[in-house]
């Protein structure tokens, strides 16, 4: 059983509410969405394990069992080019729970256009197996988002 937290402060909304289809949809897996708090801040690990996908916009930690927790810094911002995010480790690191992963501005997201919602998705996943699930209320990082059984 992994247990998933949140990787930033905010509030939870679910993934329903996130104006982008393909994570509306759960296409990319089941999990929830964070409405981050406006304010430069620090995405960190859900989970402890190795980040096996990096870029400034999303990052994917693996642990242990074989897990892979997507957590997307808002929606198209790939179309950022990186622009305002700082990436404070690297492909291939081992990470514990809590640790600082991307430094980014939600703010900076939302004036150049972009939704600065974070879905934190359960990737290979069938919704059956996710339980405790957050869709709401504030979190603060670190708090359970959702088991995953």
């Amino acid at each position: 059983m992994t247990t998933v937290t949140s990787p930033l402060a905010g509030r939870a909304i679910g993934l329903a509410a996130v104006p982008d289809p393909v994570f509306s949809g759960a296409m990319v897996g089941p999990g929830t969405a964070i409405d981050p708090v406006r304010e430069p801040s620090t995405a960190v690990a859900p989970v402890d394990g190795i980040v096996v996908s990096l870029h400034p916009h999303a990052f994917v930690v693996v642990d242990g069992e074989g897990h892979g927790v997507l957590t997307h810094l808002g929606i198209d911002t790939v179309q950022l080019n990186g622009e305002g995010f700082e990436l404070l480790v690297s492909k291939g690191d081992t990470v514990v729970r809590g640790q600082e992963i991307v430094r980014w501005d939600p703010v900076a997201v939302e004036e150049a256009g972009k939704s600065p919602i974070c879905p934190v998705v359960a990737l290979e996943a069938t919704p059956d197996v996710l339980g405790e699930l957050r869709e709401d209320g504030d979190l603060k990082a670190g708090e359970t988002l959702f088991v995953w059984q």
